[in-house]
């Protein structure tokens, strides 16, 4: 209270002149202050003022040059739109070689497959990374899937590529088979797939051929081509019968072995001596196979796929 006594009086001294300096000192400082509150809220205003400016010079460099978008922008982005063709690259890539493929005398006795790239004569899977591959049992003969594995084996053993059995599957194999399938198995490539099958399901099964074997190829941007995924056909009706031999397991092994060589890269050829050769009786690899597979599991690394 004697505060506030004390101040009427003091008003009471000042003149009319007095009363609107001190008025107009108290608005200065009012402005001042509130500039002083203000110039934070401005400063972020400014900033993000100039973030629309900053994307449209990105999308100008985009536009005005396509190649940064094909090989930088467009693969992040591809994998995350609908009904997208490809995972996300790298998924499963190593730094290096899973395995080295055995050391071998090239002596001929191979050819590759035809390449997407005459410029490539080769292609081959990414040795950085699992070769996963899965099984359709249906109508598989007794014993198949030990024959299965057998043959995985020495596929792998033969290239040095590392093959990982990822289970079953009801998968049926089709000519133009999806390379990518995230619904049934994931954000990745789709395994290899090896159906027990007949020419009903398989044309291409039908008459003497009792397997068929091959790959699907995709090239990064500025890349080489390179093996994502495949598939095996084998004629369970027609092998079947084959297992009632003495020798019958072994003729049988071969041809599987001989379908993975096909998936892996490996073509027909005319030498009868070679497990390669399209009508040959041979039930073991041969040094042209073996020369072949080798160089198929030395490919190069694409972490970009």
């Amino acid at each position: 209270m004697l505060e506030e006594a004390l101040e009427q009086q003091r008003e009471a001294l000042l003149g009319p002149g007095a009363r609107r300096r001190r008025d107009r000192r108290a608005a200065r400082a009012a402005r001042a202050s509130a500039r002083r509150w203000a110039r934070a809220p401005r400063r972020r205003s400014t900033a993000w003022r100039a973030t629309p400016a900053v994307g449209v010079v990105v999308l100008l460099m985009l536009w005005f040059t396509p190649g940064l978008f094909q090989d930088y922008a467009l693969p992040v982005i591809r994998p995350y739109l609908p009904n997208a063709s490809a995972p996300p690259p790298g998924i499963g890539a190593a730094p290096a070689p899973l395995g080295a493929p055995p050391a071998v005398e090239d002596l001929g006795g191979h050819r590759f497959m035809d390449s997407p790239d005459p410029a490539q004569p080769m292609v081959a899977y990414d040795p950085c990374r699992p070769v996963h591959y899965v099984v359709r049992p249906d109508s598989a003969p007794p014993g198949g899937r030990q024959l299965v594995e057998e043959a995985v084996a020495e596929i792998s053993a033969a290239t040095g590529l590392r093959f990982v059995p990822a289970g079953t599957t009801t998968e049926a194999p089709v000519e133009q088979r999806a390379p990518y399938q995230p619904d049934r198995y994931g954000r990745q490539w789709a395994p290899v797939l090896i159906a027990w099958s007949d020419e009903t399901e398989v044309p291409g099964l039908a008459g003497n051929v009792v397997g068929l074997g091959g790959s699907t190829a995709r090239q990064a941007p500025g890349g080489p081509f390179a093996y994502v995924t495949g598939q095996v056909a084998l004629d369970a009706p027609g092998l079947a019968p084959v297992l009632e031999h003495p020798d019958g397991a072994a003729h049988v092994r071969a041809t599987i072995i001989h379908e993975l060589a096909h998936v892996v890269g490996l073509a027909h050829v005319d030498d009868p001596t070679q497990m390669m050769h399209p009508a040959g009786g041979a039930t073991v690899l041969s040094a042209g196979d073996r020369a072949g597979l080798a160089k198929l599991g030395a490919g190069p690394c694409v972490p970009r796929l």
